[in-house]
């Protein structure tokens, strides 16, 4: 090198390592999903010095399920992190000794070859340390981009960082972190064990997991999102991908604002983003009713039969203006039948037997309950209980009248499951629901039995809504 290009070179280095010198230094924070770390109160840059852990670990992906996931702090996703517009950020990238495989980090962003990669490459047992400037504000994806690049995203390293623009972003109530990911395991959906991952399934894209924050029931139940009536709620959406596009949705919610693709525009009234895999969004609303809203990937199938289902609970007054609920159910009659005559028309059939009932039962059962149930009664872990071999079911035929006719709140365990979601009173009729409740009795190892039609009147009557303790509802 010329020694003039020496000297300019040496003149920069020590020109950025004096303003870096003169920025304040402070740790950055890390929050593990859902949680985010608080706004930014400071006004000015600051160099933040992040110290992140790669970790492979087995965790359940569904009850019953493990899987070797790799990590960035622990959990899938990641740790989110939170930044101002202009920091200066020193990155200390660790990988634990007992890793297995090398990793490294590709933030989205950061302006550099790589996002980061080349320079973060870590072996196990060791440290790396970049720097990077902060200079666009949004919502940033980060994940692993070690080769194979897609295994290591599957296998949960991803993540989201937010740079804050300079003034800040406005308040809001509650904050939280969902990020939605595809798994392909050796096994089936559901299939218990400790699985491993498939690269043919990945490389055809058909996932058997499609999650949020990383396990089945990651976000229902207990571990469910909380908030009150008044309040406004801001989601920072990601998606890990690494093969799907996500079709975000709050059942029951308009978003009032979402920040598309975690930059900086903005659309309004929302019912649905997309999500691309590798990238992110801010959905923001305002609650005004009380009850549980789903968060679901709306590519359905996937909600009900691959995970990607999550609740928002809800605490608060009703207000009957902005949602009633049901307030009458009458017989509908089309136009013109009230005044037709049909004498030779056929009636509604009416079971004779404990096989008519099965019959019928079986048709009430795909009309209402299978969407939540499955078709094999082993409903969805964390969100919907199984009825399928059902100790709660079984131990109180009475119970499960009450259930179907009256509904139920609150928590229970079936097979030693916790759930807690809510079961809405079913409109069915004595007929139809005594045929419901024999089929199910009498399907997928249950205790059998019948129930009859006098029965369901009978509690229809005396029952009311089963309210558990402990319910928050």
């Amino acid at each position: 090198m010329k020694l003039s290009n020496l000297v300019t070179a040496l003149g920069f280095t020590f020109a950025l390592s004096a303003q870096a010198a003169s920025l304040p230094v402070v740790d950055g924070v890390l929050t593990s999903p859902p949680m985010v770390p608080p706004p930014i109160q400071r006004d000015h840059a600051a160099r933040v010095v992040v110290k992140m852990e790669t970790v492979e670990k087995v965790m359940e992906i569904a009850d019953g399920v493990e899987y070797m996931f790799w990590t960035f702090g622990g959990s899938v996703p990641g740790q989110f992190l939170r930044v101002r517009e202009g920091d200066e950020v020193e990155f200390h990238l660790s990988n634990h000794p007992s890793s297995k495989m090398p990793h490294n980090i590709d933030l989205h962003a950061v302006t550099g070859p790589g996002g980061g990669a080349a320079s973060s490459f870590t072996a196990p047992g060791h440290t790396s340390i970049f720097n990077f400037k902060a200079l666009n504000p949004g919502l940033y994806v980060y994940h692993c981009a070690t080769a194979p690049v897609g295994m290591h995203i599957a296998n949960g390293m991803y993540g989201l960082i937010l740079v804050e623009p300079k003034e800040g972003l406005p308040p809001v109530d509650k904050e939280y972190y969902v990020m939605q990911g595809d798994f392909y395991t050796k096994g089936a959906y559901g299939e218990q064990g400790l699985q491993s991952f498939d690269m043919d399934k990945a490389i055809r894209e058909q996932p058997d997991y499609v999650l949020f924050n990383g396990a089945v029931g990651a976000l229902n139940g207990d571990k469910a999102l909380t908030a009150n009536v008044g309040e406004t709620v801001r989601l920072y959406v990601g998606n890990g991908g690494p093969n799907l596009v996500s079709s975000f949705h709050v059942i029951g919610e308009i978003f009032d604002k979402v920040s598309v693709e975690g930059g900086n525009l903005y659309n309004e009234n929302v019912q649905t983003t997309l999500v691309p895999a590798g990238g992110a969004a801010v959905a923001e609303f305002k609650l005004e009713v009380p009850g549980n809203f789903i968060l679901v990937d709306h590519s359905i199938f996937r909600a009900f039969n691959k995970g990607a289902l999550g609740m928002l609970a809800v605490d608060g007054p009703e207000d009957k203006i902005v949602y009633s609920g049901k307030v009458a159910e009458n017989i509908y009659l089309p136009e013109g039948s009230a005044v037709q005559s049909i004498p030779n028309g056929h009636p509604k059939l009416v079971a004779s037997s404990k096989d008519d009932q099965l019959l019928f039962g079986k048709r009430v059962y795909e009309a209402n309950c299978q969407a939540c149930h499955q078709a094999s009664g082993q409903g969805i872990p964390g969100a919907f209980p199984p009825l399928a071999g059902s100790d709660f079911l079984n131990t109180d035929t009475t119970r499960a009248i009450d259930v179907v006719l009256h509904g139920l709140k609150g928590p229970i365990k079936v097979n030693g499951q916790a759930f807690d979601s809510i079961m809405p009173a079913m409109s069915l009729s004595d007929e139809d629901a005594a045929n419901v409740l024999t089929y199910v009795l009498n399907s997928w190892d249950n205790s059998g039995g019948v129930i009859s039609r006098e029965q369901v009147a009978k509690r229809r009557d005396e029952g009311e809504a089963i309210i558990m303790e402990g319910s928050a509802h």
